[in-house]
């Protein structure tokens, strides 16, 4: 009896999960890592014997090494499971499958080494994840994958392999019907040596993403793929220099034409490519024979893409954030930025923009765990601003869509929205504000950035204000981001979020679409209509590059933290960003 009270003081997330038949249990935080350790490495055993479980995550624990045996007996309903940054590896012991229902799996971050028979993902025969759509093996230290991955996972659509330590895919990942449903394929910043011809056999593939490997070659049978939308071959050194530049500026279309052809001239014939791609293909050569302009030219055109950094001493308009000693213990890390020249007018511009942060959050950030975003109109921004942490029931924001509200019943707000959405919905993932909402727990103070004004304009890792949304007419940025991790990751997130917004940016311009302002975003801007002359960069042409203004973090001494970008910031290796400094 006195054991299984210590076991249930210790774990009062399964006495919860259990009492109210919940779907869904998240494990993380502080006090994990102690428990896992005095559970061997493992998790509880009792943590099986929640058979109604949907969702399980735990994260962000370095003491476990193995999730234990049981899993797969005690969890059948299993639809998603999330492992990530742990310390899981070398192997998994015993394998994770079967789980018949699983549909996501997330294993990133751990210390993986392999993946054999028995300390894998599950059987082949019959398949141990016959329902598995997505796959996230990213972060480890994989030197090969499982040769019978496609048979345990079929119905695979979305597999993420960025950074281990790769030198080739299996062979039997690309044969014939393997998997007929694989969509994106991410293997960045491994050692691949060689693409296989055969990968043309993924009927359904539209993203890959290999850069910063070691490829020396791209196999013209990749154009063969029917539905591939999206190519990244960047960081590759490839005998074909033409396509080496290729690949660092110009469009995936383009490139799959250039494959498709046999490169350099060594064409494959008519016959293998549809009428319509010859004609355009045709009509692009006739253009350039026209203007004079070789295909050289044409790429080293397209692989120019310029930033311009302001530094302190050329800018008599600098913007300071001072911090405040409070958010050492909150989310001490902070870098900002300001950018100008972005067009977001035409088209989908301002979606593709928004659709850009996103995906930082759900990548690099880690669903806003180790770092967030906020992004705000810098026309509507009153500096100095002060980077401080305030207790929740003391300071008011007027959070995006919504009316003023005190920082406490936001949280709760927002907590109370999403449980009601899980159960109306019968959701089988945890909604997204369960994802961060949870880094509040427990703290005395909560992060803000207030303006010159006294107004709270952003409140991460949950929301930015109103008062500076973006906005289709806006040109010029300010940007932010915070983390409790590192200034480093802040660094990094910064530089990738810069580079985004000057690729979309030269999409924009160079891909020029028809759009209006008659959305109720934008009639909110002023009531009036386009006025070129009353919107900054509104004169943006092909050539002109993104300024980045350097922005100084200072203490309350106004002792300088941090300045960013500074020298080296924006250190691209790619060979298509050109940084002015």
């Amino acid at each position: 009896m006195a054991a299984a009270a210590a076991v249930s003081e210790a774990w009062p997330e399964l006495d919860l999960a259990e009492r109210e038949r919940r779907r869904e249990l998240l494990l993380t935080g502080p006090g994990l890592e102690e428990r896992v350790r005095a559970a061997g490495g493992r998790l509880p055993p009792r943590l099986f014997t929640l058979p109604l479980l949907h969702y399980l995550e735990v994260s962000g624990c370095g003491s476990l090494r193995e999730p234990g045996p049981g899993l797969a007996q005690g969890l059948p309903q299993l639809h998603s499971l999330v492992l990530r940054r742990n310390a899981l590896g070398p192997g998994l012991s015993p394998e994770l499958g079967p789980l018949p229902a699983l549909r996501v799996l997330d294993l990133s971050g751990n210390a993986l080494e392999a993946l054999p028979p028995g300390q894998g993902l599950g059987p082949a025969e019959p398949p141990g994840l016959p329902q598995l759509q997505s796959l996230n093996l990213s972060g480890n230290r994989l030197r090969e994958l499982p040769a019978d991955l496609a048979r345990c996972a079929p119905r695979l659509q979305t597999l993420n392999l960025t950074g281990n330590r790769l030198d080739a895919f299996p062979a039997a990942l690309f044969l014939p019907g393997a998997l007929p449903l694989l969509s994106e394929l991410a293997a960045a910043d491994n050692c691949l040596r060689e693409l296989s011809p055969d990968i043309a056999h993924l009927a359904s593939l539209k993203t890959l993403d290999l850069s910063n490997n070691q490829l020396s070659e791209i196999p013209a049978e990749l154009a063969d793929c029917p539905k591939l939308k999206d190519i990244n071959f960047r960081g590759n050194r490839l005998r074909d220099k033409r396509l080496e530049k290729m690949v660092s500026g110009c469009q995936t279309r383009s490139i799959l034409e250039y494959l498709r052809a046999g490169g350099r001239g060594r064409c494959r014939g008519k016959a293998e490519g549809p009428d319509k791609e010859e004609g355009r293909r045709k009509r692009r050569e006739r253009k350039k024979r026209e203007s004079g302009e070789g295909a050289d030219a044409v790429v080293d055109e397209a692989s120019r893409l310029l930033l311009r950094v302001l530094h302190v001493s050329e800018n008599p308009a600098l913007l300071t954030i001072r911090a405040s000693p409070e958010v050492r213990d909150v989310r001490p890390f902070f870098v900002g930025a300001v950018v100008r020249g972005m067009d977001l007018r035409p088209g989908n511009a301002l979606k593709r923009f928004l659709s850009c942060q996103t995906k930082l959050h759900e990548d690099l950030c880690e669903k806003r765990t180790v770092a967030t975003i906020a992004t705000h109109d810098l026309g509507a921004v009153r500096g100095p601003l002060l980077y401080t942490a305030r207790p929740p029931q003391d300071f008011k924001i007027i959070p995006l869509g919504r009316r003023e509200v005190k920082a406490k019943d936001l949280v709760r707000q927002l907590q109370l929205e999403a449980e009601e959405h899980r159960k109306q919905k019968k959701r089988q993932n945890v909604s997204g504000l369960h994802r961060y909402l949870h880094l509040l727990d427990g703290k005395e103070h909560y992060p803000c950035l207030v303006d010159a004004d006294g107004d709270v304009i952003s409140f991460p890792p949950v929301t930015n204000s109103e008062k500076t949304k973006i906005k289709k007419t806006t040109s010029d940025l300010f940007l932010e981001v915070t983390s409790a991790s590192s200034l480093q990751i802040c660094k990094d997130i910064m530089d990738a979020l810069i580079l985004k917004m000057a690729e979309i940016n030269k999409y924009t311009l160079e891909n020029r679409e028809e759009g209006s302002l008659s959305d109720p975003e934008s009639d909110a801007v002023s009531g009036h209509g386009l006025d070129p002359k009353a919107t900054p960069g509104a004169e943006v042409a092909g050539g002109t590059p993104l300024v980045v203004e350097q922005v100084r973090v200072v203490d309350e001494e106004g002792h300088l933290k941090v300045v960013y970008p500074s020298k080296t910031d924006l250190d691209f290796a790619a060979a298509h960003v050109t940084v002015l400094r």
